[in-house]
């Protein structure tokens, strides 16, 4: 159940129908997701909030598609957001995730999620060689 409810017809206001009309352009969709139909709550917040996500997610950059697709599903997973899990694992399928990789990247989840917990719990130190600037 959600905590508010989104706006009847958000794109009565105009700032909203703009970030809504560039979601469209920038994903070449008529889809808006519920994410967005929800921060329209707020157009300020929906503003900032799709502009951040266009430029990470939607710039080209040093890193591939499903590459950001996979580490926003595996940051997704760890902080439990259940409605970014099923987002960006569909985002991922669609960029190619294969269900190999999908299980692979559960796979190290899990395993960094245990080696945090454990380095966690024993205080280990980091060691030099993994510190900038005393490496070697």
């Amino acid at each position: 159940m959600p905590a508010i409810e989104p706006p009847a017809n958000p794109e009565e206001n105009p700032r909203v129908r703009a970030v809504f009309d560039d979601i469209r352009a920038t994903r070449e969709s008529d889809f808006i997701n519920n994410i967005w139909q929800f921060l329209a709550v707020d157009p300020d917040l929906l503003e900032r909030t799709w502009a951040e996500v266009k430029e990470v997610m939607a710039t080209p950059s040093s890193l591939d598609p499903l590459t950001k697709e996979l580490i926003y599903l595996a940051v997704s997973i760890i902080n439990n957001c259940h409605y970014c899990i099923h987002s960006h694992s569909a985002a991922a399928r669609a960029r190619g995730m294969s269900p190999e990789q999908h299980a692979e990247v559960l796979k190290i989840v899990a395993l960094a999620a245990k080696t945090n917990h454990l380095a966690n719990a024993m205080q280990v130190p980091v060691d030099d060689v993994f510190v900038v600037g005393k490496e070697g």
